[in-house]
C-alpha cells in the first residue's frame, strides 16, 4: 500500500495531530491520577468539537498550533481522512472512559485507558498511528469509505 498517496484529497499536518495526541495523553494520565470525571467531559467534548463543529474550535488543536509555532517544528503533511478516523476511535474510547467509569469499574477503566493511551503514545513518540493504519486497510476493502 503507498500511504503517501492522499486517499481524502485533504491534508492535515502530522505534527499538529501528535502534538493534539500527547496533550489528550496528558489529560487521560491526569483522570487516572485525580480520578477526576470531568476531565474525561473536556477530552469528549474536544473531541467533538474537532470532528463535528471545526477545529478550530477546539481547545486542544489551538494549543497544539500554539506549541507547533513555539518550537517552530516542520510541517508533514498527511491524508487527513486517516486522521479523521483516528479521531473517532480516541471519542469512542473517551466515551467506553466515561461509561466505565460511570459503573465503579477501575479494572475495565484502567484497561480501556492502557490501550488508549498505547494507541496515542506510539502516534506521539513513534510516528505510528493505529486509527490510520486501519484506515488505509478499510479504504482498500471500501473505497467510498468517509468520502
Amino acid at each position: 500500500m503507498n500511504y503517501s498517496c492522499p486517499m481524502s484529497f485533504k491534508q492535515i499536518d502530522s505534527n499538529v495531530s501528535r502534538i493534539t495526541s500527547f496533550i489528550v495523553a496528558s489529560f487521560v494520565l491526569a483522570y487516572l491520577y485525580f480520578e477526576a470525571v470531568f476531565i474525561l467531559y473536556l477530552i469528549a467534548f474536544d473531541f467533538i468539537m474537532r470532528l463535528f463543529i471545526t477545529k478550530d474550535s477546539s481547545v486542544f488543536y489551538m494549543s497544539a498550533l500554539l506549541l507547533f509555532d513555539i518550537f517552530n517544528i516542520k510541517e508533514k503533511f498527511v491524508d487527513s481522512g486517516s486522521k479523521r478516523l483516528a479521531a473517532y476511535f480516541g471519542l469512542a474510547f473517551v466515551l467506553m472512559l466515561i461509561v466505565a467509569h460511570s459503573f465503579h469499574s477501575w479494572i475495565l477503566t484502567l484497561l480501556i485507558a492502557i490501550v488508549f493511551l498505547t494507541c496515542s503514545l506510539l502516534d506521539v513518540f513513534l510516528d505510528f498511528c493505529l486509527g490510520c493504519k486501519i484506515y488505509y486497510i478499510i479504504k482498500k476493502i471500501y473505497p467510498n469509505f468517509m468520502s
